[in-house]
């Protein structure tokens, strides 16, 4: 049963257990420990968000805290799992089209961590309509979105 467990973490984190991987992956950054591949990339995501450190080293207040829409504040858990997802669907193409769509929203910026911001927006609507519409993401309609913001 361990695996099945450590399967449903990977695929499918409660909240706690996502809070937990980020926090878990910034302490070992900071105490200089050997990290995993996946943890070596929430903390290159992480280090691109210096406005998050001072929550990530507060690991109590990081698991309780709310974040609403009405607060006006965005999840920092939620942004850095997507950055996470879009790195994964960068590095195999899925949907297919993603990584040339990027690359020509990457020329246009010049800066990575800006266009992935902007991939990050297509993703966030991509999941909103799946969720509102109660259908499986729709990937074309997800790379259209990179390709009209490049």
């Amino acid at each position: 049963m361990p695996q099945r467990q450590g399967l449903a973490l990977v695929f499918n984190p409660t909240r706690d257990q996502a809070r937990l991987f980020f926090l878990e992956s910034w302490r070992k950054h900071g105490a200089k420990e050997l990290v995993s591949p996946l943890e070596d990339a929430a903390i290159r995501l992480i280090a691109n968000h210096p406005e998050y450190h001072d929550l990530l080293k507060d690991r109590e207040a990081a698991l309780v805290r709310e974040w609403t829409p009405e607060s006006g504040e965005s999840n920092p858990f939620l942004h850095l799992s997507l950055h996470l997802a879009v790195e994964e669907q960068l590095s195999i193409d899925q949907p297919p089209g993603l990584r040339a769509a990027f690359e020509a929203l990457l020329a246009r910026h010049g800066d990575r961590h800006a266009a992935l911001h902007d991939v990050l927006e297509c993703l966030g609507e991509t999941m909103w309509r799946a969720q509102k519409s109660q259908s499986p993401p729709d990937g074309e309609a997800y790379v259209e979105c990179v390709k009209r913001k490049g």
